[in-house]
């Protein structure tokens, strides 16, 4: 019988969830969100791929040199990159959907 007061008390108490994707919330700004990269800016250091420990970072050669690959989906969002990037070529986003048909989509070029 001590449900009851429970399942009542929940009856009228305002709804904890929305109606996703019609209605969002504004994300914290604490959220950690997707990466941004400005390949300009990218001195081809590496060492974004270096401190990746979840080896989310792919280095490809380029015309320019070596340039970086983020793999969104293998991404635990420690943003280690973006702190020893030395020219602040990636950035962190408040983005947080990373839903994709192709997991080639959630590449970053």
């Amino acid at each position: 019988m001590s449900l009851i007061p429970d399942v009542l008390g929940n009856l009228f108490r305002k709804r904890a969830t929305v109606m996703y994707p019609e209605e969002r919330r504004e994300p914290p700004e604490s959220l950690r969100g997707k990466l941004s990269f400005d390949r300009s800016k990218c001195i081809g250091c590496r060492l974004c791929w270096r401190v990746c420990p979840a080896s989310a970072i792919e280095i490809v050669k380029d015309d320019k040199g070596f340039r970086p690959v983020f793999h969104i989906y293998r991404c635990i969002y420690c943003y280690l990159c973006v702190d020893v990037c030395p020219v602040k070529a990636i950035k962190p986003t408040r983005e947080y959907e990373n839903v994709a048909l192709r997991k080639e989509d959630l590449v970053v070029r």
